[in-house]
């Protein structure tokens, strides 16, 4: 089985080396020195790391073959694809392989249904969960524990806690208009309490917000 693994970015200095946007939780064992590695487009590889270091927080790799920044740059943009055991499982419990998660029912934590998991995005600073509706359309979720507290192998589910907005805008709609509606009276209330109350309490009742942020 092959996973991506990396990708490619800019070359860094003048001797081949090549920043990598790292795509596994095992890049030690994935990108490590000696490393072979399908490429995407096919033609570009296989590579095998010669070199691997970190800099700025960025991983630098220097292939075989590859010795000057000319040859570096034109990596760039390529997938690293990694030959995997299909068996193969993280060490970390909470960890897992993109294979492991795609085609898991996912569900609220009632137990309502909301699709399939299709796709995990891999970005810079956060993973996304692809899911696929049951009317064909997709939604992307923040791959964090607070909104995917729980990933069941065993009966091929996700359970997910999304704020309102993220599986429907309508309901993003209802409460802010819920939100509005309930400022609105603060409002009304508020300004008879400033005719009867000195404590003149403002907004305290108020949704504070922050639901939907996503991040």
């Amino acid at each position: 089985m092959q996973l991506v693994v990396g990708r490619i970015g800019r070359a860094h200095g003048i001797r081949g080396d090549v920043s990598v946007e790292v795509r596994t939780d095992e890049p030690e064992l994935r990108l490590g020195p000696g490393a072979v590695l399908l490429t995407d487009p096919a033609a570009t590889g296989p590579l095998t790391v010669e070199t691997g270091r970190v800099h700025s927080g960025r991983l630098l790799l220097r292939f075989a073959g590859v010795k000057d920044r000319t040859a570096a740059e034109a990596l760039r943009g390529t997938l690293l694809i990694a030959e995997v055991d299909p068996d193969e499982t993280p060490d970390d419990p909470d960890e897992y392989y993109d294979h492991q998660l795609i085609g898991l029912d996912v569900v609220l934590a009632d137990g309502t249904p909301v699709g399939e998991l299709t796709e995990v995005v891999h970005l810079p600073y956060q993973d996304l969960l692809t899911v696929e509706r049951p009317d064909g359309t997709e939604v992307l979720i923040p791959f964090v524990e607070q909104i995917v507290p729980t990933i069941d192998l065993d009966e091929q589910r996700v359970v997910i806690t999304p704020p309102p907005g993220l599986i429907d805008p309508v309901d993003a709609d209802a409460d802010a208009g819920a939100g509005a509606g309930a400022g609105a009276g603060a409002d009304s209330d508020s300004d008879s309490d400033l005719d009867s109350d000195s404590d003149g309490n403002s907004g305290s009742d108020s949704d504070s917000g922050g639901k939907g942020g996503g991040a």
